[in-house]
Order: C-alpha cells, then sequence, then structure tokens
C-alpha cells in the first residue's frame, strides 16, 4: 500500500483504533519529535509537543503542517474538502509547551526524542518520573544508548521502554520496540498497539546496543570505512560494490555521510567506552580525523565525498 494512503487511513479510521493511549506527550521538537507528534496525530491521538525552545516548536509546526498537505494533496487530490479537513483536524489534535512537567501530567505515554546525552536524559526523566501520572508509560526514541540505563533513574521501570522510530518519521514505517530488563508484559503490549496504531510495523528487540537496524547498520559502515582506510578499495568502488553486488539502495560511504560522521563517531565511541573488548566497535582513526576538520558529510558539505551546499 502506498505510504501517503497508509497515513490517511490510520488517520480516518483512527476512531476505530481502541489504544489505552489517548494522550500523548513527546519531548523535543527537531525531526524526530516533530514527526512522532505528526503520525500520533493523525492516529487520533491528542499530542502535547515539547520544547524548551518557542522558535523550535514554531518551526515543528510549520513543517508538520506543511507534510501534513503535501500527504492530502496525493490522498485526497480529488477531494479538497476532504483532505483540507484531513489537515485541520489533525493539526487541532497537536498543542505545544516548553514545560515538560507540566505536559506530562495528563499523558498516557510520554515520548522523549531529545539530544543522545544520558546526562541530560537522566535529569528529564527523573522530572517525568514524579509529575506523570502512575499509569503512564515512558519511552525513548533513543538510537544508541541503554534503555536499561536510561531507566536506572526511574521507579516505574515496569512501565519504561524504547520505541525507536526512524527518520523521516512520517515515511519511514519501521519502529523498534524495546524491552528493558524490567520491561512488563503490560507495557510491551501497549507500545506494539500503539506503534501499529500509528500506521508502523513493529519489531521487537532487546536492550542490545543499537537494537537491531544500528547494530547491524554501524559495523557494517566502521567496516567499510576501514576497507577504504587500508587502502583496500576506494570509497566509490565500496558503494558500488554493495549497490550492485548486494542490491543496496546505497553504498556505506555514501550512508556514512548521510548520517553524519559525528553520529557515526558518537555512537562508535559510546559502544567502545561500554564494551571494549569488541573489535567492531573500535574508534577509526580516518572518522575522528573526518569529524576533527569539520567534515561531517552531507550536512557539512563534505565527507568522504563533496556535496554541494544548498
Amino acid at each position: 500500500m502506498n505510504q501517503f494512503r497508509l497515513l490517511a487511513r490510520n488517520f480516518s479510521s483512527s476512531s476505530a483504533l481502541q489504544s489505552t493511549v489517548k494522550n500523548v506527550t513527546v519531548i523535543g521538537g527537531g525531526l524526530m519529535g516533530s514527526g512522532i507528534a505528526q503520525v500520533a496525530a493523525q492516529a487520533g491521538q491528542n499530542v502535547t509537543l515539547v520544547d524548551v525552545s518557542s522558535d523550535v516548536l514554531a518551526k515543528a509546526q510549520k513543517s508538520i503542517g506543511n507534510n501534513l498537505n503535501r500527504v492530502a494533496k496525493k490522498v485526497y487530490k480529488d477531494k479538497p474538502q476532504e483532505g483540507e479537513k484531513f489537515v485541520s483536524e489533525a493539526l487541532a489534535r497537536i498543542k505545544t509547551a516548553t514545560d515538560p512537567v507540566s505536559a506530562a501530567a495528563a499523558a498516557d505515554l510520554v515520548v522523549e526524542a531529545i539530544v543522545e546525552n544520558i546526562g541530560v536524559k537522566h535529569q528529564l526523566f527523573k522530572k517525568l518520573d514524579e509529575a506523570a501520572p502512575a499509569h503512564t508509560i515512558l519511552a525513548s526514541n533513543t538510537s544508541s544508548l541503554s534503555i536499561n540505563d536510561i531507566a536506572s533513574v526511574v521507579k516505574r521501570k515496569d512501565k519504561f521502554g524504547g520505541l525507536h522510530f526512524f527518520n523521516p518519521v512520517p515515511v519511514m514505517r519501521l519502529l523498534e520496540v524495546v524491552r528493558g530488563a524490567e520491561t512488563s508484559d503490560a507495557t510491551y503490549k501497549t507500545m506494539m498497539e500503539w506503534g501499529k496504531n500509528v500506521g508502523k510495523t513493529c519489531i521487537t528487540c532487546k536492550d542490545t546496543p543499537g537494537f537491531v537496524v544500528n547494530r547491524l547498520l554501524v559495523p557494517y559502515i566502521a567496516e567499510a570505512v576501514r576497507l577504504f582506510e587500508r587502502g583496500d578499495a576506494s570509497a566509490r568502488d565500496i558503494d558500488i560494490a554493495m549497490k550492485l553486488g548486494a542490491g543496496y539502495p546505497m553504498g556505506p560511504m555514501e550512508l556514512a555521510d548521510y548520517v553524519g560522521l559525528d553520529t557515526t563517531k558518537f555512537i562508535l565511541d559510546g559502544w567502545h567506552k561500554k564494551y571494549p573488548q569488541e573489535t567492531l566497535f573500535n574508534p577509526i582513526p580516518m572518522v575522528d580525523k573526518l569529524v576533527s576538520e569539520g567534515k561531517l558529510g552531507v550536512k557539512s558539505g563534505e565527507g568522504f565525498y563533496k556535496y554541494e551546499k544548498k
């Protein structure tokens, strides 16, 4: 099914989706947070999008509106009035706030999508744990940090888990539902149900480094860079090999530039610190050098390749 039609179907049939989650609070107004807020609102849920910056929230609202309008034009191209209703009703379900504590007071589910810094996350979840109702599930959208480590500061460990979305959230259909060591069966079931209700295909993973996708993807990128670093093959030939030999839509060097070399370095450094015996997680001198030079990939205009800045 076309992804846009899937989004519209979820929105139009939201009244039939009887979920225990009615009110969702999303912490973080960046690309991931705004995308999570959008898909939840399309599924008929009340959403509070939180960020400390009013400017970020204004930008997020504009982005969500633009995304919804694009969906409406594709799905309701012959029924513009239905398209307008689709957009207006979804937007009406989203409100914004700058205080996460007050925003969590009526939430059934809180999804955190802020900076990948364990200290900052701990500060946030301590406050949320105290402020949110007893039934509220707390979840992190982290892509590289341990769910158990993040949950270590809260009392409701049975109501804590991972909900790892992929960018761009409204389009990418996968959701990794991560069970912590103490995540209850009821919490896991609710997270899976909620993920399906917002239109995602859900998979389950234990709290292993990078979960499924990044646990495979980051070492794959790292091994490709090491291959290039040793002079075994050029970056271009490595990419061509994986696209034509394995059928991948993007080669590992291109993917590293797209993800961001700083992001790749951050993940590897964190995993290496926690699991020093795992050689796949060892730092890569070439990546460290490029990052130190500000060559981060597509977003900086240069990484393993050069790009025209927009």
